[in-house]
């Protein structure tokens, strides 16, 4: 494979990226399981790992018409055999690229035609246990994501490696089927001090950070009184759609309160339409590819929590967004100005190499370089962290060079700007 291979730019691109090829990766928020790095825990099998686990991969294959029926529940190497049989879908895409550079880079494989039982051979190996690969890879740090009410058992003596992270989403939708059963507290106040114990309870086992993933950006705070009757209307079953939007809308406020308190540092996801094929949710559940990116209007919407909250040294809050026009519009002017606010990477379906060029590009000039969070994986598969930090690294240092030679840069303010973007800015923002 090419040396200069994705970094499109002069010749001090490949000279950037070597200085900050090898640093260690810091991977702050993501979706790998926590119980794969228990004693004796393997990964999974290799048509798991590289389809039934990656959405995708598994979106791409049903919008070319191949049933959702031939992957779930499929025979492994059949699984395998779809996605090598259907590898042209994924020309001069991301999952492309990350595939072949999984293959070549992490189990030596030139091609997948027949590399099925080579890979699983691999797997079952000691020297592709979890733990072994953390120290393969360079992992410094890395962060699941947990459910707020998870118990955490399976943390214990893995940090500061490894990381919980605070996900209450499922814990504020007050009107999805089951929620009154889940929860323990039957009053508001006895709700938000069970969730101030399990935010505690996690920075305990050495979270940093909370994710809330939403459809609005909307903070709007509700009175207690308001959001108490809400609540109750949930417990009871009774509350409307709009209510339990609105609640969650004052939740994100009243996260916002409990990180100034507690200092974890608040993630926002916003921006995507959760399970927009129904049917094909109801039958396979959620994640399944159908989650689709809608306007969002953060400048409204953030403008609660930042007024009550943006201007406290004690607070931070990380944007992503599924909606590029946003970037230059509003999340640039936000992080360029509350001295709370920073940017997140291009999340989902722009964590691609353009994706990458198009946010530097629209963010960099108005929040500049110290107003960004760094890069941030999302990832499902531990395997799949060394091409997606690579990806980040070679096109940074690409989009770099670009600056230098057109005078923007000079080659040290590069150089330093290049690990920053690696490393030192995700440190930072996740006080890693």
């Amino acid at each position: 494979m090419r040396a200069d291979r994705y970094i499109d730019g002069p010749p001090l691109g490949l000279d950037l990226y070597r200085e900050v090829a090898d640093l260690p990766i810091v991977s702050p928020h993501g979706h790998i399981p926590v119980e794969l790095f228990a004693e004796g825990a393997r990964l999974e099998t290799p048509g798991q790992l590289f389809v039934g686990a990656d959405h995708y991969v598994v979106r791409m294959l049903y919008s070319q018409g191949v049933p959702l029926e031939s992957i779930y529940g499929a025979d492994d190497r059949d699984l395998w055999d779809l996605l090598v049989e259907n590898l042209g879908l994924f020309d001069l895409t991301p999952s492309g690229l990350w595939f072949r550079e999984t293959l070549v880079n992490v189990f030596g494989v030139g091609g997948p035609a027949g590399a099925y039982d080579r890979i699983e051979e691999q797997l079952a190996s000691p020297d592709f246990a979890p733990r072994a690969l953390l120290d393969r890879f360079r992992v410094e740090c890395l962060a699941t994501t947990d459910a707020a009410d998870a118990s955490l058992d399976a943390h214990r003596g893995l940090a500061p490696r490894i990381r919980p992270t605070f996900r209450p989403d499922a814990v504020v939708a007050i009107d999805a089927p089951g929620w009154a059963e889940r929860v323990e507290a039957r009053d508001y106040p006895s709700f938000v001090a069970t969730l101030e114990e399990q935010r505690a309870a996690f920075k305990a086992m050495g979270a940093t950070a909370t994710d809330h993933a939403a459809t609005s950006a909307d903070t709007t705070r509700l009175s207690e009184a308001e959001a108490a009757t809400i609540f109750a209307a949930g417990i009871a079953g009774t509350v409307t759609s709009e209510n339990a939007r609105r609640f969650e809308a004052h939740m994100l406020n009243e996260f916002a309160r409990m990180s100034v308190e507690d200092g974890l540092v608040m993630q926002l996801h916003v921006g995507s339409l959760r399970n927009h094929n129904l049917p094909l949710a109801g039958r396979f559940g959620p994640d399944i590819g159908a989650d689709i990116p809608v306007a969002t209007d953060w400048t409204r919407g953030l403008r609660p929590m930042l007024e009550a909250y943006g201007n406290d040294p004690r607070f931070r809050v990380i944007l992503f967004t599924l909606d590029e026009s946003t970037y230059s519009r509003e999340l640039a002017p936000i992080a360029g100005h509350y001295p709370s606010v920073l940017l997140g990477c291009p999340w989902w379906f722009h964590d691609s190499p353009l994706g990458i060029d198009r946010f530097l590009d629209r963010v960099v000039e108005t929040a500049g370089i110290a107003n960004l969070a760094g890069f941030v994986d999302d990832a499902r598969a531990l395997t799949a962290l060394p091409a997606r930090h690579d990806l980040w690294r070679r096109r940074t240092c690409g989009w770099l060079a670009r600056k230098v030679e057109a005078g923007f840069a000079g080659e040290d303010e590069a150089r330093r700007i290049a690990r920053e973007l690696a490393v030192d800015l995700a440190r930072r923002a996740y006080n890693l």
